[in-house]
């Protein structure tokens, strides 16, 4: 515990510091503790913030500049959110916000058991204004691995990188990770014998809520011996949650993030309860947030982990709050809609694509290559929805040269395999 109180005492440091940086630099702050009435020196911990209002979507996107707390000649490097549901948002770094990149990334892959030893093949891209590439580059660097920055996609030029520089460690989309091996055995390759050890997965959940491997994180084991390693991160916050060798949730670094996990009413959940994350980001000098509510919806564990860190933890986002579906009366988040699509290996590809119908009321469509289009199958999969959902979405063929452009698009770093039309 005197670790957990050492960790707690930087933390609120850190948060201090913080609360005085924002309020002499940043106009969108300046405003929010105005308007409020907000007693600065009153916030001397993480409970004191609860004094705050939340930080939302909406005000960063209305308000982008106003949280710039540095003149722009000072940037260093222009990156902006994914803009998965929304318009994306610019976010500004300094070389200090690089550099705590690469501390945060370099501690997220000890913490994933990566050493100097490591060999990293980056599977996504570092252009593209896309932070997390630029992140795990400089994480290694730090740490003193080595990185192929190989990129997404391209599955001939991943086999030949790994026979050719032999990594230890993939970083990648893991619904990629079958097509990857889809191709090794169509190829002839011997993925089992090949260096590769571990993969850290981006941008999906692997898990589901009780922490053993959902249908695309079993499609995976079952396939190659590799060690799994969940991330949950966002270009808001600059920092990642990481999972240890437990796998028991990603860990917070409490020198990076103040962490919250909140009710519909704002109110912090207890162990193991369900809730909105929230960040304070310490140590930002671009664009700091305060109280910033990311739209994820995951658990949060506050006991000390089996690994021996005291750190919160948080498990698999189930969901975003504004991608909740209400379909044919029942709430349905997409993982769950892409845990059923995962468990059929005869799909590789897929989109999901929600609309309303005329009456305003959701409605849920599944694209699938044409050549799946037999009634045996649709059978099949109607039956399987219908089982681990009570529902099942509408089912709609096309050719799989259609898919593949609709779900990788150029202009896009992640693959689209969620849209709303």
């Amino acid at each position: 515990m005197k670790s957990e109180s050492l960790n707690n005492n930087s933390q609120n440091e850190k948060l201090k510091e913080l609360i005085s940086y924002v309020a002499k630099h940043s106009p969108y702050y300046q405003e929010i503790f105005r308007e409020n009435e907000i007693d600065l020196t009153s916030i001397r911990s993480a409970v004191d913030l609860a004094q705050l209002p939340f930080t939302t979507k909406d005000d960063l996107a209305k308000q982008n500049d106003a949280f710039l707390c540095v003149p722009k000649s000072n940037i260093a490097d222009f990156v902006t959110t994914s803009g998965t549901m929304s318009d994306p948002v610019a976010f500004y770094l300094t070389d200090a916000d690089i550099e705590r990149l690469a501390n945060n990334e370099s501690e997220s892959f000890r913490c994933a058991d990566g050493s100097s030893n490591d060999i990293y093949q980056l599977m996504t891209t570092i252009d593209k204004r896309f932070m997390a590439g630029l992140a795990y580059w400089m994480g290694a660097r730090k740490m003193g691995a080595g990185m192929i920055r190989v990129g997404p996609g391209a599955p001939f030029l991943q086999w030949e990188s790994i026979q050719r520089f032999s990594p230890t460690v993939l970083i990648a989309i893991p619904s990629f990770i079958p097509r990857l091996l889809d191709y090794a055995e169509a190829n002839g390759i011997d993925f089992a014998a090949s260096s590769v050890k571990s993969v850290i997965c981006i941008g999906e959940p692997i898990r589901n809520a009780d922490f053993t491997l959902n249908e695309l994180g079993k499609r995976i084991t079952s396939q190659w011996n590799v060690k799994l390693y969940s991330t949950y991160a966002s270009t808001e916050m600059g920092a990642a949650f990481t999972e240890c060798s437990e796998g028991k949730g990603g860990h917070v670094n409490p020198d990076l993030l103040v962490l919250e996990v909140v009710d519909e009413a704002g109110d912090a959940v207890g162990e193991g309860g369900l809730g909105e994350v929230v960040v304070t980001t310490l140590g930002v000098e671009g664009m700091p947030l305060l109280r910033y509510k990311t739209g994820d919806l995951c658990n949060v564990y506050y006991t000390a982990c089996s690994c021996g860190r005291t750190s919160a933890r948080l498990g698999p986002v189930v969901g975003r709050k504004q991608q909740m579906i209400k379909f044919k009366g029942t709430t349905i988040f997409p993982p769950a809609i892409f845990d059923v699509l995962d468990m059929v290996k005869e799909i590789e590809l897929y989109q999901v694509v929600i609309s309303k119908n005329e009456y305003g009321n959701d409605e849920i469509t599944v694209l699938l290559p044409i050549q799946l289009s037999n009634p045996a199958f649709k059978e099949m999969l109607h039956s399987l929805f219908k089982s681990r959902l009570r529902v099942s979405p509408l089912l709609e063929f096309i050719t799989a040269q259609e898919l593949t452009f609709r779900i990788y698009k150029q202009e896009k770093r992640k693959p689209d395999k969620l849209i709303y039309i």
